[in-house]
């Protein structure tokens, strides 16, 4: 019930920054995000989201009013994602070569198949291929180094990944041409069908 003469209160949030909504995106991309992708996952115009791209780039470089940070945000291949800095590689490389071995769960094996046999191949194929959300096992393969960052694709910044010499070695083989071939594994997909129905 409304009161004549009272004021009425906007129980609305306030609207989070424009850095924080940039800053929240580009920590869960796995390839370069486009600026107009960018844009559209904020809600906020281009030329906005430019700015405050070039201002977090400065802002982590140490050229705004905090330290220089231990991570950099690059544009890659078209688009847009953070990266850490090529002075802590060692570091990184240490990191994860310390940590402690484990096995691998059956929706990185498969992701790990897929990517050893349609090398080049992007996170999104390898997505289509098993229908599911592929992010985080990538980021697993990456951490233990099974598989690499190849290159960027020119038109749509998506990465395209491969195999390492570390599978090889796990793997025990020279080269990734040694795998069995796929092909007499696979259903062909006849089965079910009835010829008369197949135009």
């Amino acid at each position: 019930m409304t009161v004549e003469g009272a004021s009425v209160q906007n129980d609305a949030e306030p609207e989070t920054p424009l850095a924080e909504r940039i800053e929240a995106i580009l920590l869960i991309v796995d390839e370069p995000i486009a600026l107009v992708a960018l844009a559209a996952a904020v809600h906020a115009p281009v030329p906005a989201v430019r700015q405050t791209l070039e201002t977090l780039v400065e802002d982590y470089d140490g050229r705004g009013t905090g330290p220089r940070r231990g991570f950099e945000l690059r544009e890659v291949g078209g688009g847009w994602r953070l990266y850490v800095r090529e002075d802590h590689d060692d570091l990184i490389a240490d990191f994860v070569g310390g940590q402690a071995p484990a096995r691998l769960s059956q929706a990185a094996l498969e992701t790990l198949a897929v990517i050893a046999y349609k090398q080049p191949v992007t996170r999104g194929q390898v997505a289509s291929i098993r229908a599911v959300n592929v992010d985080s096992v990538v980021r697993t393969l990456l951490g233990r180094g099974l598989i690499t960052e190849l290159f960027a694709d020119a038109e749509t910044g998506a990465i395209n990944y491969g195999t390492t010499d570390a599978l090889l070695e796990h793997l025990g083989i020279n080269s990734i041409d040694e795998l069995p071939p796929i092909s007499p594994l696979l259903d062909d997909g006849a089965d079910g069908f009835d010829e008369g129905t197949l135009r």
